[in-house]
């Protein structure tokens, strides 16, 4: 194949009307509508890379508009310019001087950000001819090194421990992906407990998902506390006690009102209390974490980058490292998470609650796996049963765990008749009227 070079950059405002039927609800996201900033990167050979950003619908413009502007970094450039040193390439996103003002690594631009590089890797994937995962566990140490920037972490990290985490890895590794592609990955399911859903709608679906072999569950919680305990009581009593339960407040409760209500919860045994206050406040975490043990504390998908992740874990304020595809920078930030977490022994079970997200992060936990922490143990990957159908390589799920996908690619792409019916505002979906009681604001 010629020299590949991206020739241009096409983004989409893509949104699900998924607040119809409170799909995603939580206790502070009440009507998400699951949206995403899109990016197509066309080239010269007619390969393309895909990614998006995950959103919940209104505001989803605003990240359009800072990845068209971060588009420009990339048109012109041949894909082994970007892919030689991808974490120059990163920093050219993150270091523009005067755009960086408006949040350097966090925010509206480090969303879009993700966006863009998850597209390089998709296509980068896609010219070698395998999945993503499988391109990362091929790579030599130094190359996984040379898409990870140290700056801001090498307190807490080194490059050299860095290299021995990887070159330690090397040993097994075919074993390892053997077990992978003959048995897959564990999951866990968000999709019977979301909070808008009621008493006898969460019963049947909890019934639903044993008879097809899921184990692990999760419930939205951070309504009144005598609900949160009736609907965690309801999903014990389908579940059973061997299975697992993980309860999620999604950032609802100050330091003191969560180490209450996380107390409270303590009958239903949860595997973890997910994001129990706001996700910024990584002292907060840690004293939640000492007070309510033995129950642990999960947190990460709305960390804004890998600085943040590092402070949770010098800090001892999580139990489990939730990852976001595309929350951080890509690829290359989430490499850098992966390594942290793996020396300071905190296992990653990664956030997937959104549209492309299980596509995406079933690569990161893969390659976590074969090539970093080793091990499955306490480890799963999120699942929601929702949007999949749109995707040329949707997730595969069978008897509760993740079959690893052989496609090339970041498994990202969304099918065209999709991106035309779901383009915000003008495709048919949204040029429907919308029924009554339904977000109709959202076309404002």
């Amino acid at each position: 194949m010629s020299e590949i070079i991206i020739k241009n950059v096409k983004v989409v405002d893509l949104r699900f009307p998924t607040s119809r039927e409170r799909i995603g609800s939580d206790a502070v996201n009440k009507d998400p509508d699951y949206s995403a900033a899109y990016c197509i990167l066309e080239t010269n050979v007619g390969l393309e890379g895909h990614g998006l950003t995950f959103t919940l619908g209104r505001g989803t413009e605003l990240c359009v508009m800072a990845l068209e502007y971060l588009g420009r970094f990339v048109k012109g450039c041949s894909l082994s310019s970007l892919t030689d040193d991808m974490a120059a390439f990163s920093r050219r996103l993150t270091d523009e001087s005067q755009f960086r003002w408006l949040g350097p690594e966090k925010g509206v631009i480090q969303l879009a950000t993700g966006a863009l590089i998850n597209a390089v890797w998709d296509l980068y994937a896609r010219a070698e001819g395998r999945p993503l995962w499988r391109l990362l566990a091929e790579m030599e140490p130094e190359q996984i090194l040379s898409a990870v920037e140290f700056r801001y972490i090498d307190d807490a990290l080194s490059r050299e421990e860095a290299l021995d985490i990887l070159r330690s890895a090397k040993h097994g590794k075919a074993e390892r992906i053997a077990e992978l592609e003959r048995n897959g990955y564990l999951a866990y399911t968000t999709s019977a407990g979301w909070f808008g859903f009621s008493d006898e709608k969460i019963r049947r679906l909890c019934q639903e998902a044993l008879r097809v072999g899921w184990t692990h569950f999760k419930l939205k919680v951070g309504g009144e506390p005598e609900d949160d305990l009736r609907r965690g009581r309801i999903v014990r009593e389908e579940i059973g006690w061997t299975n697992k339960l993980m309860v999620d407040a999604n950032q609802k409760w100050g330091v003191e009102e969560a180490i209450e209500r996380t107390r409270a919860l303590g009958e239903l045994e949860p595997w973890w209390m997910e994001e129990p206050t706001n996700p910024d406040d990584i002292l907060g975490h840690a004293r939640i974490r000492a007070a309510v043990a033995p129950t642990r504390i999960a947190t990460g998908e709305h960390c804004h980058n890998r600085i943040m992740f590092k402070q949770f874990l010098q800090a001892k304020a999580i139990d489990v490292c939730q990852i976001d595809s595309c929350r951080v920078g890509g690829v290359n930030e989430n490499l850098a998470i992966l390594l942290m977490a793996k020396k300071f022994g905190v296992p990653v079970c990664p956030h997937a609650g959104g549209v492309g997200l299980c596509e995406y992060v079933q690569h990161l936990s893969a390659f976590d796996y074969v090539g970093v922490s080793c091990t499955m143990e306490n480890r799963v990957i999120e699942y929601v049963d929702h949007l999949h159908e749109h995707f040329t390589d949707p997730v595969r799920i069978e008897r509760g765990r993740y079959r690893m996908p052989e496609a090339p690619g970041y498994s990202i792409e969304i099918r065209p008749e999709s991106l035309e019916r779901y383009r915000f505002p003008d495709g048919e979906a949204w040029r429907a009227a919308v029924p009554a009681g339904f977000a109709s604001e959202v076309l404002r």
